[in-house]
């Protein structure tokens, strides 16, 4: 099966609708990896969006804290703007949506879980020692995983050690026998210094991996967040992918 991988869309229309332009007829079914709400301006839009497709999906973080499920002490100022924003702007049959959304899923040789195996909701795998210690919390070959908005692969080696390593876009590998996790990066929010949109595509029978960038009309998404007055460092990092 040809799978589209994605993750932390966080309501940005135009990001997810670049990224299904840029890859179209190459999938069958959508992995989501969770934070399908938060910072963007169009959560229902998105939300719809994604129903219409074939596709599974987590909750993330974001997703939680609109339902009131986590603790909103543990945002910053501008996240719990957004957070209050999107709780008075969702239609009540995207909060069904998101209320049903599982936090980690198994699939074949595949774990997926938004932030990580340990914590599926909130943690943040960004070194090869959070890595090391998350190999320990899943069973599969291989561990797919979002919120960082970071791509990057993590590599456990025979001896338990852990290497990471940064994607090369456009170029397909094949993942081996090394256990791995993986980060496709974010759809609607990079944050690895690059603006453009990160997904990946990935074929469950043969086990071709490849990360891939796509542009999007990034004014378009921050004229929207203006109109909503949200902060202003939320629409301006967008187009410095940070």
């Amino acid at each position: 099966m040809r799978v589209l991988v994605i993750s932390d869309i966080h309501a940005n229309l135009a990001a997810f609708e670049a990224v299904l332009v840029d890859a179209k007829g190459e999938w069958e079914k959508i992995w989501f990896l969770g934070d399908l709400v938060g910072y963007g301006p169009d959560p229902n839009e998105c939300t719809e969006l994604l129903r219409e497709l074939d596709h599974i999906a987590l909750s993330g973080n974001h997703d939680w804290a609109v339902l009131n499920r986590l603790d909103m002490s543990t945002f910053n100022a501008e996240a719990k703007y957004a957070i209050n924003w999107t709780q008075e702007t969702i239609s009540e049959e995207t909060r069904r949506y998101l209320d049903a959304l599982p936090s980690v899923l198994v699939e074949g040789l595949f774990t997926l879980a938004h932030a990580s195996p340990r914590q599926p909701v909130w943690e943040y795998i960004l070194d090869p020692f959070t890595a090391a210690i998350n190999f320990e919390f899943f069973t599969t070959p291989y561990c797919l995983v979002g919120h960082t908005h970071v791509p990057v692969w993590f590599e456990q080696t025979a001896d338990k050690s852990v290497i990471p390593y940064v994607p090369q876009y456009g170029r397909t590998v094949t993942l081996g026998e090394s256990r791995l996790i993986i980060n496709p990066g974010s759809v609607g929010q990079p944050r690895d210094a690059d603006p453009r949109a990160a997904y990946a595509l990935l074929d469950t029978e043969t086990l071709a991996w490849e990360h891939r960038r796509v542009t999007y009309e990034i004014s378009k998404t921050q004229a929207k967040m203006r109109q909503h007055k949200m902060p202003g460092r939320l629409v301006n990092r967008l187009e410095y992918g940070w």
